[in-house]
């Protein structure tokens, strides 16, 4: 059984521990059923009136930090099947005059996103819930609007890997493949003064977003090439520390929330790439390229590291996944 260290000084929700949860066939474990047998929201359950609620206690100043980069912040696209959207502004002269616009080639996780429990399969053929590629293709099963039509709201609590990891002369750089422990976790909340709650977003903020964006053309098509970037780090003890600790989500401002390049072979499945278990089997909401650097700069000004987040995903038919729409407040 692996270590886990918790956020907190006991178990943080009232669903089993990872490590009681039942083996999932293929390696880890499985949170599967827990919400019944055609749940498609995954652990966005615990977000509960109650803790939305309590989580609007935290507004105190009415500072807002939209979360959003820009459509078309990430040039070129980090993943080789995304483009860039087309805009094109229509303007229509006449007697009441205006302006409207279409885009085209618009890839909803090109930029900041959320994945839905649609995006990565366990293994192949079985999506989160025990649900088929034909499920999700026909039925909608696990889909973007399944979140879109409850709307996301709650409790977000802030870590600053890149200014934690940087304290006292570390060495630490946005653009390499750094792999985040769960000690490293620890120590960024340590030193936030935060606690976890039940239903909490994390967010990571690893400094990659801010890094790629100051770099020129050249360096950027280069990054696209030979992509590296940090995230947290594919193992079992990560997965049991998020679930143990009441995560819902996890959004980072780094391409794929954990550490990159994954491992695929056949000996790290299925952790060597996370997306398998904290999608397929654990039900959880995986945000990435959000921007951070504002709220974070604000969390290290008055030191507080939590904050009410509000998140309106595209409610899409059948969507695979979506631009946030994410706003956290102070």
């Amino acid at each position: 059984m692996g270590k886990t260290v918790e956020g907190d000084a006991k178990h943080n929700h009232d669903l089993p521990r990872y490590d009681e949860l039942p083996a999932a066939d293929l390696g880890g474990r499985s949170g599967w059923r827990l919400f019944g047998p055609n749940d498609s929201v995954g652990l966005m359950h615990l977000q509960t009136p109650e803790r939305v609620l309590a989580a609007t206690k935290l507004v105190r100043r009415g500072a807002v930090f939209p979360l959003d980069a820009a459509l078309d912040a990430v040039d070129p696209a980090l993943d080789v099947d995304r483009g860039l959207p087309r805009q094109r502004v229509l303007y229509r002269p006449g007697p009441v005059e205006d302006f409207d616009d279409v885009y085209d080639n618009f890839y909803p996780q090109a930029s900041s996103q959320w994945d839905s429990l649609a995006h990565v399969a366990y293994a192949p053929g079985i999506f989160y819930n025990g649900a088929s590629a034909e499920d999700v293709l026909t039925g909608g099963r696990n889909t973007i609007d399944h979140w879109a039509r409850r709307g996301i709201a709650g409790r977000a609590v802030l870590l600053d890997l890149e200014r934690t990891l940087r304290t006292n002369g570390g060495s630490y750089v946005p653009e390499g493949s750094t792999a985040f422990s769960v000690e490293d976790l620890e120590r960024a909340r340590q030193h936030a003064g935060v606690s976890y709650s039940t239903g909490c977003i994390l967010l990571l903020r690893t400094g990659f977003l801010g890094w790629y964006g100051t770099q020129p053309y050249a360096v950027r098509r280069r990054t696209a090439q030979r992509l590296k970037a940090p995230g947290v780090a594919h193992s079992e003890d990560m997965a049991r520390y998020l679930w143990d600790n009441g995560i819902i989500a996890i959004a980072a401002d780094t391409f794929a929330v954990e550490v990159w390049p994954p491992d695929f072979s056949e000996e790290a499945f299925p952790f060597g790439f996370l997306h398998r278990i904290l999608i397929g089997q654990l039900g959880m909401a995986l945000g990435e390229l959000w921007s951070l650097d504002a709220l974070a700069t604000d969390c290290a000004n008055d030191g507080v590291y939590e904050c009410f987040l509000t998140s309106a995903p595209l409610n899409a038919r059948g969507g695979i996944g979506s631009p946030p729409n994410a706003l956290a407040i102070k």
